[in-house]
């Protein structure tokens, strides 16, 4: 859900110690690779004794681009973070053939032990093989699976909604459509997932390694279009140490960028109810189906601007949603409408349609007496998405990755809001502004020092307004003073049935700004593999909401009578700004202490501060 009245954070201030003992085949990760690979490895002779100052180089086919590294005195080399894809490793030493290793595929957010043991021979033979796929993984202690390219972009989906794709992995659940955070929005799909036994609002969202997490509701920002996304990872447990900030489950986005080939697409997917099942409510003696129509449309393209060095992929998606909701209620009847003499009933019932079937069995009953509704409620949805993405290796040591979406959508709710209206012509209309931007640069000092640094922030900003913007006093009512005028009528709430007016609480509107800095540096240091890092966040949560009280008839005979049992409002506007800053620290070590036993060791320390007020309002 989107709905939100103040602020969600709260103080807190945690340690997570985290040490890891694990029986793995190599070695384990270094930390760093949130929306990139890991690849480390050790080169050996024949007789399994360390190669050292072996050059290793790693070329991904996609772009040509190529990494360089050299073995230390225990024969071990790193590559810290390198885009996902598929590799060929070539490895040269004096003394022996070169060997090359084909169709090495890295994927997001995972460490990848690839050792080699070289021939003795001349430098001019070379031996290849082809890289085989691991049937287990035997560098990390962390449980999850990878939703990889090919299913991303082909896998049919209705809604082409990449947290669908999430239920593939083992322990994730459908979640509930009532749910708080995790019901659907309408032409937009759910917001969360239920994975390992958690709440959907525990799971850290990362795109490039930047949260994307909504900072009030803890659910994600927006969803990012699936075309615009290379694969991704969700991790369940065990996490290392370079991960924080929620309990639950972490998922790892890594976007598509540019090839050295220039590739696009155009596509439409369109859906109508003619092979829809009715609403239950709207049976066919009711008349016609209530119309849905929906079409997905967009194109993306990508290629090369500099062969080898820079790369660029450009996406667009809209999404046009024309759908009618059945409304069904209790309305008086027109005998019932013949005895108002309160002026004010009188004005309100102008805004309530006309009885137009029987609720009771009684075939024989005036259409005077019907007290039944049923109408259809417009509720459209206009969407539009772009974005894009620019992958740009500076020089041998030094690459710089930018990704950049923003969404426009403007939906509306015609039968919303806390408690359902039931009749059309209320409910609001919500207009979102949702941006996300990743900046990412790695940088190798040396053959066993390397650091990735990561800026962007993402960002949410929604309004609420009436479908009905009416004047009280136009309607002969007299509220409190303070009460907020000319924004809509009270919710006026009958027998537990008929709900019109309101919604209560808007108009209103938020814009949620969270600001991220992470760095993290990767030294291999012999059989040790250190990683130290830390994250700066700051989550600025502005809030404006109106309140126009409620009307509560407990019967219709009060409600005609101009009786109402209770009137409930909260007198000013809810109007605040807050600001929470958040600082992680973490350092891990993985020492290889025998070539089948690695121990990994792990601290971080994550402060969430006290939120803050702007205006030093309570």
């Amino acid at each position: 859900m989107e709905r939100s009245q103040g602020t969600a954070l709260s103080k807190r201030s945690t340690v997570h110690v985290l040490v890891l003992l694990a029986l793995v085949l190599g070695m384990a990760w270094p930390a760093s690779a949130q929306s990139t690979a890991t690849l480390q490895g050790t080169v050996t002779d024949p007789a399994g004794a360390a190669v050292p100052n072996a050059k290793v180089v790693a070329s991904n086919d996609a772009t040509g681009v190529q990494s360089e590294t050299v073995s230390d005195s225990a024969g071990a080399y790193l590559f810290p973070s390198l885009s996902i894809g598929v590799y060929k490793l070539e490895v040269s030493a004096a003394g022996f053939q070169k060997f090359v290793l084909t169709g090495l595929k890295l994927e997001v957010a995972t460490a990848v032990a690839q050792n080699m043991q070289l021939t003795v021979g001349a430098a001019t033979e070379t031996v290849e093989i082809v890289a085989d796929a691991p049937l287990i993984d035997t560098v990390t202690t962390g449980l999850g699976q990878v939703i990889n390219d090919k299913t991303v972009q082909e896998i049919p989906l209705n809604g082409r909604h990449f947290t669908d794709l999430s239920l593939l992995t083992p322990g994730t659940v459908t979640p509930p459509a009532n749910g708080f955070l995790s019901a659907p929005l309408r032409g937009q799909g759910s917001f969360g997932i239920n994975t390992a036994g958690q709440r959907e609002d525990t799971t850290n969202w990362l795109v490039n390694g930047i949260n994307l997490n909504d900072p009030v509701q803890n659910q994600i920002t927006f969803q990012p279009p699936i075309d615009t996304l290379a694969e991704y990872k969700i991790d369940n447990s065990s996490f290392p140490a370079e991960y924080g900030r929620n309990s639950g489950a972490i998922v790892n986005l890594a976007t598509r960028s540019g090839t050295s080939e220039y590739h696009g697409e155009l596509f439409e997917f369109f859906r109508n109810n003619a092979l829809d099942a009715r609403n239950f409510f709207n049976t066919s003696a009711q008349g016609p189906q209530a119309p849905y129509k929906k079409n997905e449309f967009g194109a993306d393209f990508g290629g090369p601007i500099i062969k080898n060095k820079v790369f660029f992929f450009l996406a667009y998606e809209g999404v046009r949603q024309h759908q009618n909701l059945t409304a069904t209620t209790t309305v008086p009847s027109q005998n019932q409408r013949t005895g108002v003499t309160s002026p004010a009933v009188t004005s309100l019932l102008a805004l309530v349609p006309a009885a137009n079937f029987h609720q009771s069995t009684d075939a024989s009953a005036a259409p005077a007496d019907f007290t039944g509704f049923t109408g259809g409620a417009v509720a459209n949805v206009s969407l539009n998405q772009g974005s894009g993405d620019v992958d740009i290796e500076l020089r041998q040591q030094d690459r710089l990755h930018v990704y950049y979406v923003v969404q426009k959508d403007l939906r509306q709710e015609p039968l919303f809001p806390v408690v359902l209206d039931t009749i059309p012509g209320f409910g609001d209309t919500r207009d979102g502004f949702r941006q996300l931007l990743t900046v990412s640069e790695d940088h190798t000092f040396n053959a066993s020092l390397a650091n990735t640094v990561r800026i962007g922030f993402n960002r949410i900003h929604l309004t609420f307004l009436p479908n009905a913007l009416l004047d009280p006093a136009k309607f002969n009512m007299t509220l409190p003073a303070g009460s907020p005028v000319a924004t809509g009528l009270p919710d006026i709430q009958v027998a537990g049935t008929l709900f019109f007016g309101g919604p209560n609480g808007e108009p209103q509107g938020r814009g949620d700004t969270t600001v991220v800095l992470n760095d993290t540096l990767s030294w291999l240091k012999g059989r040790h593999a250190f990683a130290f890092g830390g994250e700066i966040r700051r989550a600025y949560n502005n809030n404006i909401v109106e309140n126009i009280g409620t009307f509560a008839f407990t019967s219709f005979a009060n409600f005609l009578n101009d009786s109402a049992s209770s009137f409930s409002i909260q007198l000013g506007a809810g109007n605040d700004k807050i600001l929470q800053p958040s600082y992680d620290g973490f350092a891990q070590d993985t020492f290889k202490w025998k070539p089948n036993f690695t121990i990994n060791l792990g601290l971080r320390y994550a402060w969430n501060s006290t939120p803050s007020e702007a205006a030093g309002r309570g």
